[in-house]
């Protein structure tokens, strides 16, 4: 069945030798792919669009009579999913004012994985001028340490090949340091769909996935595409024509922010109207082709049906690498204090090695399930995240205290054991929790409680006290306000 995508192909199309005479093949559209000597392979050659009929009309004649359009129900699904896009935001830990980015690439040479276009090429990174040989590293190397930590969520969907073709453990290998700053990396064949519908901006290449956000009114921007592999005709092909190019060089932050404010809602609505030409009823649109080919009555008084998209697990993002954190008391009455974190990943600058501002101070927070462990000995602030009742490590107060003795230098210890909040433990011996006002809803706060517990650190470390935060600190990071809740604890010793 052929998609929108130009691109989709089985892992042993690059190894046919395409005809010399025809012109250079039209992947899932050409004699290469359907033709078995000079006869159709299928008895029914599915297509989404009367667009594909066109242009299988000119690549390869022969199965046009076999053509039947019949939608596309991965598309179907997204659509009918589009109500729950909060849902789906939420499950990926998304909070407010958080920018979800999701990095998509196809498993070809020449796209976003394999390393983009070749210098000279149409690959947006190669419109910056750049060689474009470790597009992908630098790009999760970029997001993971360029984006404030609060600001954005970074999530990654891998064409399934390149998991099959490299093995699970090497494609982790290399996403290795963007995982252990924050980034997810979505299941080859579950969660991508979901995570697009949640998207504020994808980057991407010239694959299917990056056609359904454009296709679904997300931003794209481009981060590689090469042109000469593709149908001029196809859908896919001006989706590169109209889609911003990413440019290697220029600030990624700024770029992203750029696709998204400059987006407009119905800059891609050709684009989707070539998606399907029956939307929403691909499966009805099926199963009577199926069964006309077996010679069957469809069943009657029974719809047909596809499967919902699931609601995904709950994946808050979670940093182990160190972060270094900005912080900047706003106002004393009421205390609110600003905060801004940065993941520090491998050889990374300090983000903050010259402040400009006599309010800005900055200290560094360590997981302790950090694999950079000498850090932990030189961290102003060690998280924990755990159930409060982790017989292993809690109650709260128990490992607080442990993190203390352990960490000479560690001025705060935070024990995060919820989506909304921490309990931390000072070196005067003080137990408090942070908790943060839910939303309007009801609904918890989702920015991570390790902010807050940032947000009261720089606040004691200025030389004022704990009740003079209490009972309600605001944290801000970016433009969303956050209300902390100090309350202190009660130990089993008190």
């Amino acid at each position: 069945m052929a998609t929108p995508n130009a691109e989709r192909r089985t892992p042993n199309a690059e190894r046919r030798t395409p005809n010399a005479q025809r012109p250079t093949p039209v992947f899932g559209l050409s004699p290469e792919w359907l033709l078995e000597d000079g006869s159709p392979l299928a008895t029914a050659t599915v297509l989404s669009h009367p667009e594909q009929v066109e242009r299988l009309r000119t690549s390869c004649p022969e199965v046009v009579p076999t053509a039947v359009l019949a939608g596309d129900p991965c598309f179907d699904r997204i659509l009918a999913a589009l109500p729950q896009r909060d849902r789906f935001r939420r499950a990926l830990g998304v909070g407010p004012g958080q920018r979800l980015i999701v990095v998509s690439s196809t498993w070809a040479t020449r796209s976003l994985f394999g390393g983009g276009a070749e210098a000279g090429g149409t690959g947006g990174a190669a419109a910056g001028g750049a060689d474009t040989d470790d597009v992908l590293p630098w790009l999760l190397s970029s997001l993971a340490t360029e984006l404030p930590a609060d600001e954005y969520r970074i999530t990654a969907v891998l064409h399934p090949n390149i998991w099959h073709g490299h093995g699970p453990g090497q494609v982790r290998a290399w996403l290795d340091t963007a995982r252990r700053a924050g980034l997810e990396a979505i299941p080859p064949l579950d969660g991508w769909r979901q995570a697009l519908i949640a998207a504020d901006c994808v980057l991407g290449d010239h694959s299917s996935v990056t056609y359904y956000a454009a296709s679904i009114g997300r931003p794209v921007l481009l981060g590689a595409f090469p042109q000469e592999d593709l149908d001029p005709l196809s859908p896919v092909a001006a989706l590169g024509r109209t889609a911003p190019l990413l440019v290697r060089g220029e600030s990624l932050r700024a770029q992203i922010d750029r696709a998204i404010q400059c987006h407009e809602r119905n800059r891609y609505k050709e684009l989707a109207e070539q998606a399907s030409s029956s939307p929403g009823e691909s499966a009805a649109l099926l199963r009577r082709l199926f069964y006309d080919l077996m010679g069957a009555s469809e069943p009657e008084g029974r719809s047909a049906l596809l499967d919902p998209l699931p609601l995904p697990p709950y994946l808050p993002a979670h940093r182990t690498v160190p972060v270094r954190v900005l912080t900047r008391t706003v106002t004393t009455d009421p205390p609110e204090v600003g905060v801004v974190r940065h993941c520090v990943a491998g050889d990374e600058p300090d983000p903050y090695e010259s402040l400009t501002h006599e309010d800005d101070s900055v200290h560094t927070v360590v997981d302790e399930e950090t694999r950079e462990s000498g850090r932990l000995r030189i961290a102003d602030i060690v998280v924990r995240h755990a159930a409060h009742d982790d017989p292993r490590l809690g109650p709260a107060g128990a490992w607080t205290s442990e993190a203390l003795a352990w960490y000479p230098h560690c001025g705060l210890a935070a024990y995060i054991d919820g989506p909304d909040r921490c309990v931390v433990g000072t070196r005067t011996g003080e137990l408090v929790r942070l908790s943060a006002a839910a939303g309007p809803d009801g609904r918890p706060d989702l920015c991570d409680p390790a902010a807050y517990a940032s947000a009261l650190y720089a606040w004691i470390v200025s030389g004022r006290t704990l009740e003079q935060a209490a009972p309600v600190l605001t944290v801000r990071t970016g433009s969303t306000a956050h209300r902390v809740t100090i309350e202190r604890v009660r130990t089993p010793s008190a």
